[in-house]
Parts: C-alpha cells; structure tokens; sequence
C-alpha cells in the first residue's frame, strides 16, 4: 500500500516538475506581455495540466488526497510567481524602449509658446474711449439685462410704438429682454446725476440677427451730451473730431437726416471711403460714402422720464457699433469673422 502511495505522488510529482519545465521554456521565449497572457490561459485554464491534476485528485486514496492538494497549490503559486517576474521584467525594457525613443535632444532651440492677444474689439474701444476722454467725456455703465421700461418706454418707445419693429428682441419674459442697445444707461445716468453731463457708454448688446453684416450679439458705444445751451453745432464738431481721430484728418463727413424715436432732429453720419477716396468703388456700393452711426438732438419727451426742465436743458446722443468700425478701419469684411476664434484672423491685429 505505501509503494502504490509513493508511486502515485511520485506521477503527480514528476507531472508538476515537467509543467514547470515547459513553463520556463515558453516564459524565456515571450518578448511581451500579449505572449504571456496567451501563457497564462495554457498554464492555469480549463485545458491545462493544472486543473486535469486538480480533477483527477477527487479519485485518489484519502490519504494520498491532502498531498496532491498541496502540490496543485504549490504549482499554482509556481506558475503565478514565473510569469509576474517576466511580466516585470517585459515591463521595464518596454519603458526603457520607451524612454529611448523618446530621448529628448537639449540642444535643439526650445519651442516658443503661442502667445494670446487683445481682442481688436478691445483695442478698438479702449482707442474709441481715449479720444472721447480726451473731449471731457466720462465712461458710464449698466446691466445687459434690462427691463423693457428702461430699454424701451422710458426712451420714447412704448409698446405700441411702430419703432419697435426695428429691433428683433430677445425676450426673458414681458417685461425682462436682453438690451438691443446701450442707451438705457443713459436713462439710468440721468435719473441719478444732474446736468452738466457728457458720457459715453460701451457694452455689449442683442438682437435676433446673423449674417455678414448682423449678429446676435455686438459691441454698441452710445454718448450724451446734456447741458444748457447745447445744440446740433456742439453734436456736429463732436463727431467730427471723433471721426478724424479714428479715421485720419483726410476722411470727410456728411449728416443725412433720419428717424430716431429718442432723438429729434436726427441724423445718420458717413464717412469718405478710403478705398476710392468717395468716388465710389465695390466696398462702398459706389456711393463713395459709408454708414458709420446714427445721432441727433435728445428729443425733450425723454427728460419727462428723468424730471430734467426742457426749458432749461438741451442735449444730443449718439450711437456707434465698434464691429462696425472695426470693419471700416481694418477693411473686414465679415462680421462674423470676430466670433470664431480663428487664429490667422486674430493674429493680424
């Protein structure tokens, strides 16, 4: 009974020195870890000689059962222990591999970082802002969204009023939008300060728009002059003096009368074409001449709203889209081109 004990363990045992032979052999030949995981379903899946070792125990004497287990275990631990160290051993020379092909050259010229700029928009108003500061203007504030009183009503446009169709209002709700101009800051300024006054006002602004020419959302600077004595002469000299400053001595300009609901008389200003000189060319639709704002003298209904004596007070205003300037200035022909954070257009300012 014992020779057929020892001879069985013997079998099992001489099973198990073969299986890690084998094992061995196959590890030393695998140059990566895919080779060894295909190892691992050999060594310890359902084909291999581990688990037919394992199934065949349930056969065995009782006494020959315990040991046969122990020597699955160990051979099990074996296997494990085997393809971990080359497991390790494949990982590091993959990361020395790596390392190597990475291997930076100190001596090359280093890479210059791409550098940020200010937006031309940004340049153009703080440029704008200078030279009505240098008039004795000061800058002014307000919030984007307003209420439809100050937008609309308290600058003599009430809800039945035809002028309304020329904004494409975004509405929150009925009496909540988004301003579609900078001009209920000047409401607000008036309500709070007495004349003298002599403001400008840049901020952003909304409208239901897109194309070349339109966006839904765009940079407005409005200005207002209130005072005694103020008259179309003190609005004339003012945007004159504005135009030649951002333009160049050489531009000229006309008034061309218009419609505004806050401003009586009203005037829309252009500037010469500096493509032809006003002669007329492709870029101004051969007019010679391009829109560049609207103005006109605060129409006395508007001082109603801020309890200013009309008898004693006279102002004008006027309105400007940086965009728009922008465009003139720089010869931009797409709106929508100061939106899209193309670099190459960026860049070139």
């Amino acid at each position: 009974m014992d020779q057929d004990r020892a001879k069985k363990i013997s079998e099992i045992e001489n099973r198990i020195n073969k299986e890690i032979e084998n094992l061995r052999l196959d590890v030393k030949a695998s140059t990566d870890i895919k080779s060894l995981e295909l190892l691992k379903s050999k060594y310890l899946g359902k084909k291999s000689c581990l688990l037919s070792i394992r199934k065949s125990i349930g056969s065995l004497d009782s006494e020959i059962k315990p040991v046969a287990g122990k020597m699955t275990n160990a051979l099990k631990q074996e296997i494990d222990k085997i393809i971990s160290e080359k497991e390790i051993e494949i990982g590091e020379l993959e990361r020395e591999r790596e390392m190597a092909e990475e291997a930076l050259d100190l001596t090359l010229p280093g890479r210059k970082p791409r550098k940020g700029s200010i937006s031309i928009i940004s340049r153009v108003t703080e440029e704008i802002e200078k030279i009505f500061i240098g008039m004795g203007f000061e800058i002014a504030g307000g919030p984007e969204v307003e209420t439809d009183y100050y937008n609309f009503e308290a600058l003599n446009t009430p809800r039945d009023h035809p002028a309304r169709s020329l904004h494409d209002t975004m509405f929150i709700n009925d009496n909540v939008l988004l301003r579609t101009q900078t001009s209920p800051v000047q409401i607000r300024y008036m309500e709070q300060n007495k004349p003298p006054i002599a403001i400008i006002v840049p901020g952003k602004v909304y409208r239901k728009d897109y194309d070349v020419s339109h966006t839904p959302m765009f940079t407005q600077i409005e200005g207002l002059v209130v005072d005694r004595g103020i008259n179309f002469g003190n609005l004339k000299w003012t945007l004159e003096t504005f135009v030649r400053e951002i333009f160049g001595n050489e531009r000229k300009v006309r008034f061309r009368p218009h419609y505004f609901p806050f401003t009586e008389p009203s005037a829309e200003v252009d500037v010469s074409c500096k493509n032809c000189n006003g002669k007329g060319c492709r870029v101004c639709s051969w007019k010679g001449w391009l829109e560049i704002l609207g103005a006109g003298m605060v129409d006395p209904e508007l001082y109603k709203f801020v309890n200013y004596d009309p008898e004693e007070v006279s102002g004008f205003a006027f309105g400007l889209g940086i965009e728009r300037i922008c465009m003139l200035k720089y010869g931009i022909d797409d709106l929508r081109l100061f939106f899209e954070n193309d670099l190459r257009f960026i860049k070139q300012f």
